[in-house]
């Protein structure tokens, strides 16, 4: 299978970090204009997606200290890491995503339930339970 391509290191890092394809562009379009202050607005457009899945990956980045935001009249988001190993790790997605996009895609895409669709079966088993 072509996701054995993916070194082992950056596959983890997909596993345990990446929920979309959304959110690798995302870090990868920050992460090769580390200083450039984003408006959500000129983020979603480069990213093909709507302003609430824009923030949602913003959101998501930010937990993982990938994103450092300035607030202000219209925030501005812009690439930060908390350390060196996390932007070596980063570099090292990048590079492989350019050589593996498929591969890579197809391991987002198999990945176990996500972690937001693990809380909305949440509300969903809650529901069922209720009746």
């Amino acid at each position: 299978m072509a996701v054995e391509l993916v070194p082992d290191d950056v596959r983890q890092f997909i596993i345990d970090k990446i929920d979309s394809v959304a959110e690798l562009e995302g870090l990868l379009l920050l992460s090769r204009n580390p200083e450039t202050n984003w408006t959500l607005e000129a983020l979603a457009q480069r990213l093909y997606t709507s302003q609430q899945q824009t923030e949602d990956v913003l959101s998501h980045l930010y937990s993982l200290g990938f994103v450092a935001i300035e607030d202000g009249r219209t925030p501005v988001y812009r690439y930060h890491t908390s350390s060196p190993a996390m932007a070596q790790i980063v570099d090292r997605v990048a590079e492989t995503y350019s050589k593996y996009l498929v591969p890579v895609t197809n391991l987002i895409h198999s990945k176990p339930q996500t972690k937001v669709q693990q809380f909305a079966d949440a509300f969903n088993l809650r529901k069922r339970r209720d009746k």
